[in-house]
């Protein structure tokens, strides 16, 4: 078969090379790319799990089928297809961005290095997804890096554990005919409606809530290994200034985290607890309002618009967050539902900002003569503003919500949701190795004061301490009564004093005996 040219180029104007036609027999490339998948169920880490295994290579049957059909079809018809260049400045730096988030978050949690065939095999399944799905409605594919960071974003929020890993494909392929299908006239061009990250993040969202199928992803460790990385506020805010310096995102951004911490701060002063359990505004939330919610393509274009949809979307994170824990479901869901909604608002923000015939505030400060630079002084604002709440402890810096000291007080006092976060909490560090935290959700149980009263469920995690060599689990487990407490152990305190970062290991018993004096454990200070 062989390739005709791609119609008329493109209009240059700084984000494309256009009118190259790439391949003579462009219906070869899908093919490859799902033998490449074929090949990539052959290495060690898919050859772990035996639905993975099947996953790839189904994923590659379906490209194989659909590309042969695609061929018959253009050969019947005497039609032809081809690829035009198309690379969008904003698709290659925003891939570079997410990669290094991986890098940096992948070097201090292991699974992300271990998924990273799943985004490898998830590209080319992208890729050949995207062609044989443009060439089904038009002759001529527009390559480029664009499906880099759709894939790569969509895998900083959420990805299905193995036994469900065909999900992954599918929620792929939905997000790519969102953006195929799902469209609208914005400003004269026919243009998609939805990130198409966030629209796949959204609908699945829904429905693993309806169904109750979080367990399913990886979707809670996801939300809060983020911080295991050390200063993981920084190094997002230093990614979001590459972002933010060629595409004018900062008013979204500033706006969006603004609205997080003043609504965070008032409820801090009303309450006297945070909002959010340990910190002011969760990095996994402080990534979206970076790297999601700031797509160019799908968001408002006027300034006030900007500003809009950043507030907007601080108040509907502010609110989901809320609302899911008032239903007992997964809150890191809160970034990701109300994106597509706001997506669905843009054209109506901008009308709206365009109505109320605003004079720019650079321009009422006599700022506005620097040849269109005014995005730099959008900038320079958030980096002041950013180091200004750095330097008050509200991102990188310790918080409350790490000491459970806190908690325990807070929950006496009868303080909103106190006593809930303080099991939560307790219940968290059981799971990751605590025998303190162990016998305390036991002896809650047993008591029956935080929690309904179930004597079976004490004992489980009595026998929990005891396994973990906690002496006080082992004497409740003798004697069920619950009224056996103790002090944490050192390893205890290297597990409850990491401020959501790694493992204290390598710290000496005296650095973390001062540690946990510092966090308010009274016994150490001594």
């Amino acid at each position: 078969m062989t390739a005709m040219a791609a119609g008329p180029a493109l209009k240059a104007d700084g984000n494309t090379r256009s009118g190259t036609t790439l391949l003579r027999n462009p219906l070869l490339v899908p093919g490859l790319l799902a033998i490449g998948i074929f090949l990539l169920s052959f290495i060690s880490r898919v050859q772990q799990n035996e639905i993975i295994v099947w996953s790839f290579r189904g994923a590659a049957l379906a490209l194989l089928i659909w590309t042969l059909f695609q061929f018959m079809q253009a050969r019947r018809e005497g039609r032809t297809v081809s690829f035009t260049a198309s690379l969008h400045r904003h698709h290659y730096i925003q891939a570079m961005v997410h990669s290094s988030v991986y890098i940096y978050w992948g070097s201090h949690w292991d699974p992300v290095a271990a998924h990273v065939p799943m985004l490898v095999a998830q590209i080319m399944f992208a890729y050949a997804f995207d062609m044989l799905l443009s060439w089904s409605r038009r002759g001529n594919y527009m390559l480029g890096f664009g499906p880099f960071p759709i894939i790569f974003s969509t895998n900083l929020f959420l990805w299905f554990r193995d036994d469900w890993f065909y999900l992954q494909f599918i929620m792929v392929a939905v997000g790519f005919m969102g953006k195929e299908f799902v469209r609208w006239n914005r400003d004269g061009r026919y243009v998609h409606i939805f990130n198409p990250s966030a629209f796949t993040l959204g609908l699945f969202s829904i429905v693993l809530l309806l169904t109750n199928s979080t367990d399913m992803t990886w979707g809670r460790e996801i939300a809060s290994t983020l911080t295991l990385a050390p200063m993981i506020y920084l190094y997002l805010f230093l990614g979001g200034l590459v972002v933010m310096y060629f595409f004018s995102i900062t008013l979204v951004v500033m706006a969006g985290t603004a609205t997080l911490l003043a609504l965070s701060a008032i409820y801090w002063q009303l309450e006297g607890v945070p909002y959010f359990l340990d910190s002011e505004i969760p990095s996994a939330v402080f990534l979206g309002v970076l790297l999601l919610v700031t797509d160019p393509s799908t968001s408002p274009r006027t300034p006030p618009g900007k500003i809009i949809f950043g507030i907007l979307y601080g108040s509907g994170v502010f609110i989901l967050y809320s609302l899911l824990t008032r239903m007992g479901l997964p809150t890191f869901y809160d970034k990701l539902l109300c994106v597509p909604l706001l997506n669905l608002s843009v054209q109506f923000i901008d009308r709206f900002a365009r109505s109320i015939h605003y004079t720019p505030l650079l321009k009422k400060l006599g700022l506005d003569t620097l040849g269109g630079r005014n995005n730099l002084i959008h900038m320079a604002v958030w980096i002041v503003f950013f180091g200004a709440v750095s330097a008050l402890g509200r991102m990188d810096g310790r918080h409350p919500g790490d000491t459970m000291p806190f908690w325990e007080t807070a929950c006496v006092e009868g303080r909103a949701n106190a006593c809930e976060r303080l099991v939560q909490l307790k219940t968290t560090y059981c799971g990751d190795g605590s025998g303190w935290a162990c016998n305390e959700v036991g002896v809650h149980y047993m008591q029956g004061q935080l929690l309904q009263s179930n004597p079976d469920l004490a004992v489980g995690y009595f026998s929990r301490a005891c396994e973990l060599r906690f002496q006080a689990g082992c004497l409740n487990v003798l004697n069920p009564s619950g009224e056996i407490v103790n002090n944490p152990r050192e390893l205890d305190l290297r597990l409850l004093l990491r401020e959501g970062g790694l493992n204290l290991l390598d710290m000496s018993p005296e650095d973390l005996r001062v540690r946990a004096c510092e966090h308010g454990w009274s016994y150490a200070c001594s």
